[in-house]
């Protein structure tokens, strides 16, 4: 089974985040991962990146107004996000879904699937886990829940 770690995140997202019993322990979950076909360096590699997105809860928040800022992307970050994901990540900030702070953290998460081609469809469900994982976001938890699940955006550059 070839699987990545953005796999097992979606498994751990759809099979979780909306089970109100409680959440098992991270060993558990690993065995219930294993015994699932992922392989346990995508496991590890996945729990890592929760735990970086779980600290960025305790990062200060900072109220810039950036209507007259523009992101200029990396050359590492253009090489992975192309030119249409850049325009869906900036329609989502100017649409309010997203602020520069969590834009920022969302490409900081798009960044560390290493090994994964960077789609709006990958963006979306990432954008979904970080605001998820955000106090405050859940208007624009249920506004991405929504695109998601029930109609596709289809954008004009």
């Amino acid at each position: 089974m070839k699987e990545n770690v953005f796999d097992v995140l979606m498994y751990l997202f759809e099979n979780y985040i909306y089970d109100d019993e409680p959440q098992p322990d991270r060993e558990s979950l690993e065995s219930e991962l294993f015994e699932a076909g992922f392989q346990q360096l995508e496991i590890r590699k996945a729990f890592t990146w929760l735990d970086d997105l779980a600290r960025s809860r305790e990062l200060p928040t900072t109220a810039i107004d950036n209507s007259q800022a523009i992101r200029v992307f990396t050359d590492e970050e253009q090489s992975k996000i192309d030119t249409d994901t850049q325009g869906f990540l900036l329609y989502l900030e100017q649409a309010g879904v997203v602020t520069a702070t969590s834009r920022e953290l969302i490409i900081d998460r798009l960044m560390a699937l290493d090994d994964e081609e960077i789609d709006p469809d990958l963006v979306r469900w990432v954008t979904l886990m970080v605001l998820y994982n955000q106090p405050g976001q859940e208007e624009a938890y249920a506004w991405m829940e929504n695109l998601l699940f029930d109609s596709p955006v289809h954008l004009v550059h």
